[in-house]
């Protein structure tokens, strides 16, 4: 089995180094700069629970350089991935499949579900059409990330917690190439369980990131803090019954209520969120994919969102001025 892990940051770097740990596929990564250099002089490292470990993996700066993979792991943000397509379509023969780890609403939504929307498009994470047309919706699988890993430096990836990426194909069968990969995944240790319902496991984390996120950047709010203040739990809690009723007209299943998901959110601590670390780091910030992209859907679906809409504005306002909105 040939797998490509492109974008092999901390997410990526993490899979692949659990992946090149079991030794049983032929791996690869696609990786740039500081970090392809250390990884090509001294291997991908992984610190878990630790330790540290090294593998020597195949990597290139030029995807053209592997050659027709059967998985593609495609592990960079979602403002990222349309600058990416030339490097990712050599990547693709007639029966590779790409898998999706980015947060937000993927790309690929609305493919193979049934309904007056099946195969719309979603502008917000893919506004040219680009990469629906070029990688192909009958390509992907939805995967759903829980782990936090991060590069400490080039070359090193520090796993932080959690083994679990949800795996689903968008028609909600159990297909023989989704099993596949879940039993190579659990192979190299990680949790890979097989939903027939992606798109609700997407949305439940979705509903999280969807205010927190916004939220702390806009305040520089830990978890913590935004729930405990009583006015932004209460704006956390609005934009996530908007979303929810946009879900839920979608066949989205909400297992949990809103108030106990706010609850496990500040529970987690004093934690700055991704959007939060990104705009003090200078880096883009991924607006679109989990905020704007929710916009669109209220519009397709005729559900508002006017809370939503005033905290979208203000973010996107603030990303533009300190130069961390890719647009």
């Amino acid at each position: 089995m040939r797998i490509a892990v492109f974008g092999a940051g901390a997410i990526g770097g993490y899979v692949a180094a659990k992946l090149a740990a079991a030794g049983r596929a032929d791996l690869s990564i696609v990786a740039r700069g500081g970090h392809l250099e250390a990884v090509r002089k001294d291997g991908l490292r992984l610190i878990e629970d630790g330790e540290e470990s090294a593998y020597a993996v195949r990597a290139a700066a030029d995807a053209r350089e592997l050659g027709v993979q059967d998985y593609v792991v495609i592990a960079l943000k979602a403002h990222s991935l349309s600058g990416a397509l030339d490097q990712i379509v050599p990547l693709l023969g007639e029966h590779t499949s790409v898998v999706t780890m980015q947060n937000g609403v993927p790309w690929w939504y609305f493919h193979k579900l049934a309904g007056p929307l099946e195969d719309a498009r979603v502008a917000a994470v893919d506004p040219s059409g680009a990469i629906w047309d070029r990688i192909g919706p009958e390509r992907a699988i939805g995967a759903v990330v829980y782990p936090a890993a991060e590069v400490d430096v080039p070359g090193i990836v520090r796993h932080v917690d959690g083994t679990r990426f949800s795996l689903g194909e968008p028609s909600g069968e159990k297909s023989e190439r989704v099993t596949q990969l879940a039993a190579e995944m659990i192979a190299a240790g990680l949790q890979a369980p097989v939903r027939e319902d992606i798109r609700s496991e997407i949305w439940i984390k979705l509903w999280g990131n969807l205010c927190f996120n916004p939220i702390s950047a806009l305040t520089g709010s830990t978890l913590a803090e935004i729930v405990s203040d009583e006015a932004t739990r209460a704006l956390a809690r609005t934009m996530m019954l908007e979303a929810q009723a946009i879900g839920e007209s979608l066949g989205v299943k909400f297992p949990i209520a809103v108030d106990r998901r706010i609850k496990g959110a500040g529970e987690v601590g004093a934690h700055k969120t991704s959007m939060l670390q990104d705009l003090e780091r200078g880096r883009p910030m991924e607006i679109d994919a989990l905020v704007t992209a929710v916009q669109e859907l209220g519009q397709l679906t005729g559900r508002p969102t006017p809370t939503i809409d005033v905290v979208l504005a203000l973010v996107r306002r603030l990303a533009i001025q300190r130069g961390c909105y890719p647009g």
